[in-house]
């Protein structure tokens, strides 16, 4: 696969962009889903059937009380599992053929794709290490069947603090997966550069353009949170749109 080298002389630049991007990158992305539609019904399919298989398995060891970090993992794991949706919009952007095989192969970066996937994984795994210290510390000895659980969770006298701090934990870790991965990866399928400078340069676009990143990232977690809520289905759509807006927001952000 032919890619673009990083210009000599230093990394890329951003471009300015508008606050109101984002609308523009889904635009662009519904775009590319509408081009490529068998691509993003596999992977949209795919991604539905193994989080059933998550729930299943974690119903099956005892262990719901899980659900609501892995189920947020989703969020700090996603940008690398869409890198084939990435490069698919880099091909029909360039007029070039697509289908499920490029897809599901644009991951085979040299070794710098895999140690991206390693840094979200430290990232989350460090998640849901906090929250297995976190529930037993509110919820001792408590029943951890799945309708037990959430009426635990949501209806206790402890469920405010705990849902307070789950909750900002757990943004502040979605938070920094997000300003190193909304541009890095991305880059790594479209350039040959190294995983740190791809992360720095996505850290230094999401600082410089934060207006225009918060709004994409409060749209992410919308449209995610209501594929959740359809037990999982919406991610079907939801999954290739964000996918490819996502190559869309990465070309506004990096001058070729």
């Amino acid at each position: 696969m032919e890619r673009t080298l990083m210009p000599q002389g230093g990394p890329a630049t951003d471009r300015q962009v508008s606050a109101d991007r984002p609308w523009i990158w889904l635009a662009a992305g519904w775009a590319d889903l509408r081009r490529a539609p068998v691509i993003g019904v596999v992977y949209g399919g795919v991604i539905v059937g193994v989080s059933w298989g998550v729930v299943a398995a974690l119903h099956f060891y005892g262990m719901t009380y899980m659900l609501l970090p892995v189920t947020a993992g989703f969020f700090i794991l996603a940008p690398l599992i869409a890198a084939g949706l990435y490069d698919t919009s880099r091909r029909l952007e360039r007029g070039e053929p697509v289908s499920l095989v490029s897809a599901f192969t644009a991951w085979r970066a040299p070794g710098q794709l895999a140690l991206m996937g390693v840094v979200l994984l430290l990232i989350h795994l460090a998640w849901v290490r906090f929250a297995m210290l976190l529930f037993p510390l509110f919820f001792p000895m408590q029943s951890r069947a799945l309708p037990e659980l959430l009426t635990l969770i949501l209806f206790s006298p402890q469920s405010i603090p705990f849902l307070v701090i789950g909750t900002l934990v757990g943004a502040g870790f979605a938070a920094v997966a997000f300003a190193l991965s909304a541009v890095s990866i991305p880059m790594l399928v479209d350039r040959e550069v190294s995983v740190f400078e791809a992360m720095s340069f996505s850290l230094s676009a999401v600082l410089r353009h934060w207006r225009a990143m918060i709004f994409w990232a409060v749209l992410i977690v919308v449209f995610t949170a209501a594929g959740l809520a359809t037990m999982f289905v919406g991610l079907a759509v939801m999954v290739p749109l964000v996918g490819h807006a996502t190559w869309h927001a990465y070309r506004d952000l990096v001058h070729r």
